[in-house]
């Protein structure tokens, strides 16, 4: 085989293969049983818009992501997680995944739906929560 046969092929190996892992079905999340996924401490206080964020976040995120982020069994990962710290999902992340859902990509539960109704600001103030808890379990 010369190098660009076995380039070629390398290349469609890896398209076939991107392909497969777009089109697939999400992998079924398992049976929520609810229970939570990671301890979390609350900071002694939270800022203002903590504050409101964790009024959102009861509001709009707890149902799948736990109270205080830490996860539920079954249903969504916890955001109090060394995989959500800012140097790996940014705030935006957050602001596109709650506006336009998000795929499937480090936990089991299924991609993760829009927020149905949440506002810019709600994101924003749910965000900047999460980040004040984070740091509160030593999450940078």
């Amino acid at each position: 085989m010369n190098k660009k046969t076995g380039v070629a092929a390398v290349a469609a190996v890896a398209a076939i293969g991107g392909y497969m892992w777009w089109s697939a079905e999400d992998a079924p999340a398992p049976t929520a049983s609810g229970d939570t996924m990671v301890a979390v401490n609350l900071p002694d206080s939270l800022s203002e818009a903590a504050q409101i964020g964790a009024r959102a976040f009861e509001t709009k995120c707890s149902a799948c992501h736990g109270a205080n982020g830490a996860g539920r069994e079954g249903s969504g990962p916890p955001l109090i997680h060394k995989i959500y710290e800012p140097s790996h999902h940014g705030d935006g992340a957050f602001m596109v995944a709650a506006s336009n859902g998000v795929r499937q990509h480090h936990w089991s539960f299924g991609s993760m739906p829009p927020v149905e109704g949440i506002t810019q600001a709600e994101v924003e103030s749910i965000v900047t929560y999460v980040r004040e808890v984070q740091r509160a379990n030593g999450i940078n």
